[in-house]
């Protein structure tokens, strides 16, 4: 047994498929299958069950224990070791939410690899929550994500401050903001159609607490969890949207802007974007690296 076949029986128990982790792996299935066999040979005993999805054994269950422990701390020595030669190799995994990645990841990637090469940078993208839980289960090594101040375990990071603003299709702009870059709250658009998203989504928490505290009841016209849907939906005059500004340009045409009106709020309305990674007894010199080449070009962003 070798700590490659931990990895490959590692990827299998998070997959729930030979297919999937060997894809993952970029390895065949039948040279997955055979690792698998060859660790239930030596340890005599069935860690998986080859069904639809693919279970763990109560036998499995234990090896993924502490299969995990030994490949955290083969993974820390190579890290450690790779510092310590300045030979940087290996994968850097990082959750970001989708529409972020888009808007930010390519200038900081393309950075990143001018300083390391040979580090691969492998994104995960999702929601929020799904990023902290992702972070906690050790799935990736950064987190892009809106974090508390403070989470047991996990390194918190100021990146930057997200401004939330919104977006009204021209048709339905009250005469008495017309003209108006920055508004002071939302009871001149009562009467209009609106789309929201889920409480699930930061952005969208806020929005209707925007709502909520202008006192009238929204006429909503479409939710969606996808941001990028809901600015399409807007932009085509389905009803009002919030959205993080830096995601505007990201989404929508120049000509599709010709479609509405960017309203920001005379009290900026921000929350905290936040790196997050796991405290450990050695911190990987390309986590803390990828961080200060993010910060950097954000400042350049700025600019």
């Amino acid at each position: 047994m070798n700590f490659l076949s931990m990895e490959y029986f590692i990827a299998v128990a998070a997959k729930k498929s030979i297919t999937k982790a060997a894809e993952e792996l970029y390895i065949t299935q039948q040279t997955l299958s055979a690792h698998i066999s060859s660790i239930e040979k030596e340890l005599a005993c069935q860690l998986i069950v080859r069904s639809n999805p693919l279970e763990l054994t109560y036998a499995g269950e234990i090896f993924l224990k502490y299969a995990s422990i030994f490949y955290e701390n083969y993974q820390s020595m190579w890290n450690e070791f790779n510092d310590i030669t300045n030979n940087q190799r290996g994968k850097l995994l990082i959750g970001v939410d989708y529409t972020r990645s888009r808007s930010i990841m390519p200038e900081i990637i393309t950075a990143f690899h001018e300083c390391y090469p040979n580090i691969e940078v492998r994104l995960l993208e999702g929601s929020n929550k799904s990023l902290h839980k992702s972070l906690i289960n050790k799935d990736i090594d950064i987190a892009i994500a809106c974090f508390p101040d403070s989470i047991h375990g996990i390194e918190i990071r100021n990146f930057y401050e997200e401004e939330v603003v919104m977006l009204v299709p021209k048709k339905f702009l009250p005469e008495s903001v017309n003209g108006k870059n920055h508004i002071d709250d939302l009871s001149e658009f009562s009467t209009c159609p609106f789309v929201l998203g889920s409480l699930n989504d930061i952005a969208s928490q806020i929005d209707r607490n925007m709502i909520m505290k202008s006192g009238f009841q929204p006429i909503i016209k479409a939710q969606s969890d996808n941001i990028e849907t809901r600015l399409l939906l807007c932009v085509k005059g389905t009803g009002i949207c919030f959205c993080p500004e830096s995601f505007i340009n990201t989404v929508l045409t120049h000509e599709q802007l010709q479609n509405v009106c960017i309203c920001h709020f005379n009290t900026e309305i921000t929350y905290p974007i936040r790196f997050g990674y796991r405290k450990s007894s050695y911190q990987w010199k390309m986590i803390t690296e990828f961080i200060r080449i993010a910060l950097k070009e954000k400042e350049l962003d700025l600019i």
